[in-house]
Protein backbone atom coordinates (compact mmCIF):
# COMPACT_ATOMS: atom_id res chain seq x y z
CA UNK A 1 0.00 0.00 0.00
CA UNK A 2 1.28 3.47 -0.88
CA UNK A 3 1.58 5.92 2.01
CA UNK A 4 -1.36 8.29 2.24
CA UNK A 5 -0.23 11.80 1.32
CA UNK A 6 -0.21 14.62 3.83
CA UNK A 7 -2.08 16.56 5.01
CA UNK A 8 -5.02 14.36 3.96
CA UNK A 9 -3.77 11.48 6.13
CA UNK A 10 -3.92 13.60 9.30
CA UNK A 11 -7.25 15.15 8.32
CA UNK A 12 -8.97 11.83 7.66
CA UNK A 13 -7.45 10.30 10.77
CA UNK A 14 -9.54 12.80 12.75
CA UNK A 15 -12.54 12.93 10.41
CA UNK A 16 -13.20 9.20 10.82
CA UNK A 17 -14.25 9.88 14.46
CA UNK A 18 -17.50 11.49 13.31
CA UNK A 19 -20.63 9.94 14.87
CA UNK A 20 -22.98 7.62 13.00
CA UNK A 21 -26.05 5.63 13.94
CA UNK A 22 -25.03 2.40 15.71
CA UNK A 23 -21.43 3.09 14.61
CA UNK A 24 -22.22 2.10 11.00
CA UNK A 25 -19.66 4.57 9.57
CA UNK A 26 -21.55 4.86 6.25
CA UNK A 27 -18.68 6.29 4.23
CA UNK A 28 -15.47 5.37 2.48
CA UNK A 29 -12.69 7.66 1.28
CA UNK A 30 -11.10 7.75 -2.17
CA UNK A 31 -7.99 9.91 -2.24
CA UNK A 32 -7.27 11.68 -5.50
CA UNK A 33 -4.21 13.68 -4.40
CA UNK A 34 -3.02 15.66 -1.38
CA UNK A 35 -5.77 18.29 -1.89
CA UNK A 36 -8.70 16.31 -3.27
CA UNK A 37 -10.73 13.27 -2.27
CA UNK A 38 -14.15 11.70 -2.73
CA UNK A 39 -16.38 10.63 0.13
CA UNK A 40 -18.37 7.61 -1.02
CA UNK A 41 -21.38 7.60 1.29
CA UNK A 42 -24.11 5.00 1.61
CA UNK A 43 -27.18 4.46 3.73
CA UNK A 44 -28.68 1.42 5.40
CA UNK A 45 -32.35 1.88 4.49
CA UNK A 46 -32.58 -1.56 2.85
CA UNK A 47 -32.00 -3.43 6.10
CA UNK A 48 -32.36 -0.96 9.00
CA UNK A 49 -35.86 0.11 10.07
CA UNK A 50 -34.36 3.18 11.76
CA UNK A 51 -32.76 4.56 8.58
CA UNK A 52 -35.96 5.88 7.03
CA UNK A 53 -35.24 7.04 3.46
CA UNK A 54 -31.58 7.16 4.45
CA UNK A 55 -32.06 10.47 6.25
CA UNK A 56 -30.30 9.42 9.49
CA UNK A 57 -27.31 8.24 7.44
CA UNK A 58 -27.34 11.53 5.52
CA UNK A 59 -27.29 13.41 8.82
CA UNK A 60 -24.28 11.30 9.83
CA UNK A 61 -22.63 12.18 6.52
CA UNK A 62 -23.06 15.85 7.38
CA UNK A 63 -21.38 15.23 10.73
CA UNK A 64 -18.48 13.60 8.89
CA UNK A 65 -18.08 16.52 6.49
CA UNK A 66 -18.15 19.04 9.33
CA UNK A 67 -15.56 17.01 11.23
CA UNK A 68 -13.40 16.90 8.11
CA UNK A 69 -13.65 20.68 7.76
CA UNK A 70 -12.64 21.15 11.40
CA UNK A 71 -9.75 18.71 10.98
CA UNK A 72 -8.51 20.65 7.94
CA UNK A 73 -8.50 24.00 9.74
CA UNK A 74 -5.13 23.73 11.57
CA UNK A 75 -3.49 23.12 8.18
CA UNK A 76 -4.80 26.46 6.89
CA UNK A 77 -7.15 24.63 4.53
CA UNK A 78 -10.77 25.47 3.77
CA UNK A 79 -12.82 22.36 2.96
CA UNK A 80 -15.41 22.72 0.21
CA UNK A 81 -17.93 19.98 -0.56
CA UNK A 82 -20.19 19.33 -3.51
CA UNK A 83 -22.27 16.31 -4.37
CA UNK A 84 -21.21 14.54 -7.54
CA UNK A 85 -23.99 15.02 -10.12
CA UNK A 86 -25.90 11.84 -10.82
CA UNK A 87 -24.78 9.96 -7.72
CA UNK A 88 -27.86 8.08 -6.43
CA UNK A 89 -29.56 9.00 -3.18
CA UNK A 90 -28.69 5.71 -1.42
CA UNK A 91 -25.02 6.12 -2.48
CA UNK A 92 -24.20 9.83 -2.74
CA UNK A 93 -20.64 10.81 -3.57
CA UNK A 94 -19.24 14.06 -2.25
CA UNK A 95 -16.23 15.71 -3.87
CA UNK A 96 -13.93 17.40 -1.37
CA UNK A 97 -11.52 20.20 -2.22
CA UNK A 98 -9.00 21.34 0.39
CA UNK A 99 -8.14 24.92 -0.51
CA UNK A 100 -5.27 26.89 1.10
CA UNK A 101 -6.73 29.97 2.77
CA UNK A 102 -4.73 32.36 4.95
CA UNK A 103 -7.95 33.39 6.72
CA UNK A 104 -8.52 29.86 8.08
CA UNK A 105 -7.33 29.27 11.62
CA UNK A 106 -7.54 26.22 13.84
CA UNK A 107 -11.15 25.56 14.86
CA UNK A 108 -11.56 25.66 18.68
CA UNK A 109 -13.63 22.45 18.49
CA UNK A 110 -10.66 20.51 17.07
CA UNK A 111 -9.40 19.09 20.42
CA UNK A 112 -12.81 17.60 21.19
CA UNK A 113 -13.28 15.42 18.11
CA UNK A 114 -11.88 12.28 19.75
CA UNK A 115 -13.38 13.09 23.17
CA UNK A 116 -16.98 13.30 21.90
CA UNK A 117 -18.93 10.15 22.70
CA UNK A 118 -22.35 8.80 23.68
CA UNK A 119 -23.21 8.54 27.37
CA UNK A 120 -26.13 6.12 27.80
CA UNK A 121 -25.95 6.00 31.59
CA UNK A 122 -27.55 8.48 34.03
CA UNK A 123 -25.96 11.89 34.36
CA UNK A 124 -26.18 14.61 36.99
CA UNK A 125 -29.33 16.69 37.20
CA UNK A 126 -27.41 19.95 37.71
CA UNK A 127 -29.19 22.48 35.45
CA UNK A 128 -27.39 23.93 32.47
CA UNK A 129 -26.15 27.47 32.96
CA UNK A 130 -27.33 30.34 30.80
CA UNK A 131 -23.88 30.57 29.19
CA UNK A 132 -23.86 26.84 28.38
CA UNK A 133 -27.27 27.06 26.73
CA UNK A 134 -26.23 30.19 24.84
CA UNK A 135 -23.11 28.44 23.50
CA UNK A 136 -25.12 25.39 22.45
CA UNK A 137 -27.83 27.52 20.85
CA UNK A 138 -25.25 29.34 18.74
CA UNK A 139 -23.28 26.23 17.80
CA UNK A 140 -25.48 25.16 14.88
CA UNK A 141 -25.86 28.52 13.20
CA UNK A 142 -28.77 30.84 12.43
CA UNK A 143 -30.84 28.26 10.54
CA UNK A 144 -31.43 26.17 13.66
CA UNK A 145 -32.88 26.70 17.11
CA UNK A 146 -32.71 24.60 20.25
CA UNK A 147 -35.73 23.83 22.41
CA UNK A 148 -35.01 22.75 25.97
CA UNK A 149 -36.97 20.42 28.23
CA UNK A 150 -35.77 21.14 31.76
CA UNK A 151 -36.92 20.60 35.32
CA UNK A 152 -38.43 17.52 36.89
CA UNK A 153 -41.86 17.52 35.15
CA UNK A 154 -40.45 17.99 31.65
CA UNK A 155 -37.66 15.47 32.20
CA UNK A 156 -40.33 13.01 33.34
CA UNK A 157 -42.37 13.61 30.17
CA UNK A 158 -39.35 12.93 27.96
CA UNK A 159 -38.25 9.96 30.06
CA UNK A 160 -41.76 8.51 29.78
CA UNK A 161 -41.71 9.04 26.01
CA UNK A 162 -38.40 7.21 25.70
CA UNK A 163 -39.59 4.45 28.05
CA UNK A 164 -42.72 3.89 25.94
CA UNK A 165 -40.73 4.17 22.73
CA UNK A 166 -38.34 1.49 23.97
CA UNK A 167 -41.21 -0.99 24.20
CA UNK A 168 -41.81 -0.49 20.48
CA UNK A 169 -38.11 -0.86 19.70
CA UNK A 170 -37.65 -3.99 21.78
CA UNK A 171 -40.80 -5.78 20.62
CA UNK A 172 -40.64 -4.85 16.93
CA UNK A 173 -39.71 -7.93 14.85
CA UNK A 174 -38.15 -5.78 12.13
CA UNK A 175 -35.81 -4.16 14.67
CA UNK A 176 -34.50 -7.44 16.06
CA UNK A 177 -31.88 -8.11 13.33
CA UNK A 178 -30.61 -4.55 13.68
CA UNK A 179 -30.12 -4.95 17.45
CA UNK A 180 -28.66 -8.44 17.05
CA UNK A 181 -26.07 -7.37 14.50
CA UNK A 182 -25.01 -4.06 16.01
CA UNK A 183 -23.95 -5.26 19.48
CA UNK A 184 -20.50 -6.65 20.15
CA UNK A 185 -20.65 -8.75 23.30
CA UNK A 186 -18.24 -8.96 26.23
CA UNK A 187 -16.22 -5.92 25.33
CA UNK A 188 -15.65 -2.29 26.31
CA UNK A 189 -14.72 -1.12 22.83
CA UNK A 190 -15.70 -1.94 19.26
CA UNK A 191 -14.36 -0.65 15.97
CA UNK A 192 -17.55 -1.13 13.95
CA UNK A 193 -20.35 -1.94 16.42
CA UNK A 194 -21.66 -0.87 19.83
CA UNK A 195 -19.91 -2.66 22.72
CA UNK A 196 -22.37 -4.23 25.13
CA UNK A 197 -20.78 -2.47 28.10
CA UNK A 198 -21.72 0.88 26.55
CA UNK A 199 -25.45 0.07 26.49
CA UNK A 200 -26.09 1.25 30.04
CA UNK A 201 -27.21 -2.13 31.43
CA UNK A 202 -25.96 -3.87 34.55
CA UNK A 203 -23.94 -7.09 34.29
CA UNK A 204 -26.78 -9.48 35.10
CA UNK A 205 -29.13 -7.86 32.59
CA UNK A 206 -26.42 -7.97 29.93
CA UNK A 207 -25.80 -11.65 30.55
CA UNK A 208 -29.48 -12.50 30.22
CA UNK A 209 -29.90 -10.18 27.24
CA UNK A 210 -27.09 -11.86 25.35
CA UNK A 211 -28.73 -15.27 25.78
CA UNK A 212 -32.19 -13.99 24.86
CA UNK A 213 -31.02 -12.18 21.74
CA UNK A 214 -29.61 -15.34 20.20
CA UNK A 215 -32.97 -15.76 18.42
CA UNK A 216 -36.16 -13.85 17.77
CA UNK A 217 -38.15 -16.74 19.24
CA UNK A 218 -36.45 -16.21 22.61
CA UNK A 219 -36.93 -12.46 22.42
CA UNK A 220 -40.62 -12.82 21.57
CA UNK A 221 -41.22 -15.38 24.33
CA UNK A 222 -39.54 -13.28 27.01
CA UNK A 223 -41.33 -10.12 25.90
CA UNK A 224 -44.74 -11.79 25.68
CA UNK A 225 -44.77 -13.92 28.81
CA UNK A 226 -42.09 -12.52 31.11
CA UNK A 227 -42.11 -8.78 30.29
CA UNK A 228 -38.50 -9.23 29.21
CA UNK A 229 -38.39 -5.70 27.84
CA UNK A 230 -39.17 -4.06 31.19
CA UNK A 231 -35.75 -4.04 32.90
CA UNK A 232 -33.84 -2.88 29.78
CA UNK A 233 -36.38 -0.08 29.31
CA UNK A 234 -35.90 1.06 32.88
CA UNK A 235 -32.10 0.91 32.75
CA UNK A 236 -31.58 2.25 29.23
CA UNK A 237 -34.42 4.76 28.92
CA UNK A 238 -36.40 5.68 32.03
CA UNK A 239 -33.59 6.26 34.54
CA UNK A 240 -31.24 8.01 32.09
CA UNK A 241 -34.17 10.13 30.92
CA UNK A 242 -34.84 11.27 34.47
CA UNK A 243 -31.21 11.75 35.46
CA UNK A 244 -29.82 14.42 33.15
CA UNK A 245 -29.66 18.20 33.06
CA UNK A 246 -32.13 18.51 30.19
CA UNK A 247 -33.52 17.01 27.05
CA UNK A 248 -33.33 19.05 23.86
CA UNK A 249 -34.64 19.24 20.32
CA UNK A 250 -32.78 20.91 17.45
CA UNK A 251 -35.21 22.47 14.98
CA UNK A 252 -34.62 23.77 11.47
CA UNK A 253 -36.28 26.99 10.38
CA UNK A 254 -37.74 24.98 7.48
CA UNK A 255 -38.46 21.25 7.37
CA UNK A 256 -35.65 19.39 5.54
CA UNK A 257 -36.50 17.83 2.19
CA UNK A 258 -33.34 17.06 0.21
CA UNK A 259 -30.13 15.16 0.95
CA UNK A 260 -28.38 18.51 1.10
CA UNK A 261 -30.78 19.64 3.83
CA UNK A 262 -30.00 16.59 5.95
CA UNK A 263 -26.27 16.91 5.34
CA UNK A 264 -26.44 20.55 6.45
CA UNK A 265 -28.36 19.45 9.53
CA UNK A 266 -25.68 16.88 10.33
CA UNK A 267 -23.03 19.56 10.20
CA UNK A 268 -24.99 21.66 12.68
CA UNK A 269 -25.60 18.67 14.97
CA UNK A 270 -21.91 17.84 15.06
CA UNK A 271 -20.98 21.38 16.05
CA UNK A 272 -23.64 21.24 18.78
CA UNK A 273 -22.28 17.92 20.07
CA UNK A 274 -18.65 19.04 19.97
CA UNK A 275 -19.59 22.27 21.72
CA UNK A 276 -21.30 20.24 24.45
CA UNK A 277 -18.12 18.19 24.80
CA UNK A 278 -16.03 21.36 25.03
CA UNK A 279 -18.27 22.49 27.91
CA UNK A 280 -17.63 19.26 29.82
CA UNK A 281 -21.10 17.89 29.07
CA UNK A 282 -22.14 14.36 28.09
CA UNK A 283 -24.81 13.64 25.48
CA UNK A 284 -27.05 10.82 24.28
CA UNK A 285 -29.14 10.99 21.08
CA UNK A 286 -32.87 10.19 21.33
CA UNK A 287 -33.80 9.81 17.68
CA UNK A 288 -36.14 6.85 17.33
CA UNK A 289 -39.33 8.70 18.43
CA UNK A 290 -38.72 11.13 15.56
CA UNK A 291 -38.20 8.29 13.10
CA UNK A 292 -41.32 6.35 14.08
CA UNK A 293 -43.23 9.64 14.23
CA UNK A 294 -42.36 10.30 10.61
CA UNK A 295 -43.45 6.78 9.61
CA UNK A 296 -46.87 7.56 11.11
CA UNK A 297 -47.07 11.15 9.87
CA UNK A 298 -46.40 10.10 6.27
CA UNK A 299 -48.43 6.89 6.39
CA UNK A 300 -45.45 4.60 5.77
CA UNK A 301 -45.46 0.95 6.80
CA UNK A 302 -42.55 -0.31 8.86
CA UNK A 303 -43.86 -3.61 10.23
CA UNK A 304 -46.03 -6.55 9.24
CA UNK A 305 -47.48 -6.53 12.74
CA UNK A 306 -50.50 -4.17 13.02
CA UNK A 307 -50.03 -3.74 16.77
CA UNK A 308 -46.67 -2.08 16.12
CA UNK A 309 -48.31 0.65 14.04
CA UNK A 310 -50.90 1.20 16.77
CA UNK A 311 -48.11 1.56 19.31
CA UNK A 312 -46.26 3.98 17.05
CA UNK A 313 -49.39 6.09 16.57
CA UNK A 314 -49.71 6.52 20.32
CA UNK A 315 -46.06 7.51 20.54
CA UNK A 316 -46.52 9.98 17.71
CA UNK A 317 -49.35 11.56 19.68
CA UNK A 318 -47.09 11.88 22.73
CA UNK A 319 -44.38 13.48 20.61
CA UNK A 320 -46.78 15.98 19.05
CA UNK A 321 -48.11 16.87 22.48
CA UNK A 322 -44.57 17.67 23.62
CA UNK A 323 -43.42 19.51 20.51
CA UNK A 324 -46.62 21.03 19.15
CA UNK A 325 -48.67 19.97 16.15
CA UNK A 326 -46.58 21.75 13.52
CA UNK A 327 -43.09 21.14 14.90
CA UNK A 328 -42.16 17.42 14.53
CA UNK A 329 -41.37 17.77 10.81
CA UNK A 330 -38.83 20.50 11.62
CA UNK A 331 -37.08 18.61 14.41
CA UNK A 332 -33.76 17.29 13.15
CA UNK A 333 -32.27 15.81 16.30
CA UNK A 334 -33.26 15.05 19.88
CA UNK A 335 -31.19 14.03 22.85
CA UNK A 336 -30.38 14.49 26.49
CA UNK A 337 -27.40 16.28 27.97
CA UNK A 338 -25.78 16.71 31.36
CA UNK A 339 -22.59 16.76 33.35
CA UNK A 340 -20.85 13.67 34.64
CA UNK A 341 -18.05 11.26 33.98
CA UNK A 342 -17.35 10.27 30.38
CA UNK A 343 -18.38 6.72 29.47
CA UNK A 344 -15.97 3.96 30.41
CA UNK A 345 -16.99 1.97 27.32
CA UNK A 346 -17.51 3.36 23.82
CA UNK A 347 -17.49 2.66 20.10
CA UNK A 348 -14.20 3.20 18.34
CA UNK A 349 -13.76 3.44 14.56
CA UNK A 350 -12.44 1.39 11.69
CA UNK A 351 -8.82 2.16 10.88
CA UNK A 352 -8.11 4.61 8.12
CA UNK A 353 -6.66 1.80 6.01
CA UNK A 354 -10.01 -0.01 6.24
CA UNK A 355 -11.88 3.12 5.14
CA UNK A 356 -9.75 3.89 2.07
CA UNK A 357 -10.94 2.67 -1.33
CA UNK A 358 -9.43 3.12 -4.77
CA UNK A 359 -6.61 1.23 -6.45
CA UNK A 360 -4.06 4.00 -5.94
CA UNK A 361 -4.06 3.59 -2.18
CA UNK A 362 -4.63 -0.14 -1.68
Amino acid sequence: MQPIPQPIADILELARWAPSGDNTQPWRFEIIDERHLIVHAFDTRDHCVYDLDGHPSQTSLGALLETLAIAASPHGLRAEFRRRPGSPDPHPDYLVDLIPDSAVTSDPLLPHIRQRSVQRRPMRTIPLTASQKQALQGAGGKCYTVRWFEGGPQRWQLAKLMFDNAKLRLTLPEAYPVHRDVIEWNTRYSEDKVPDQALGLDKMTLKLMRWVMASWQRVDFFNTYLAGHMVPRIEMDLLPGLFCAAHFAILANQAPETIEDYVAAGRAVQRFWLTATSLGLQLQPEMTPLIFGRYIREGLAFSQTPAMHDRARRLSGQLQHLLGETLPACVLFMGRVGSGKPPESRSLRLSLDDLIVGESWI
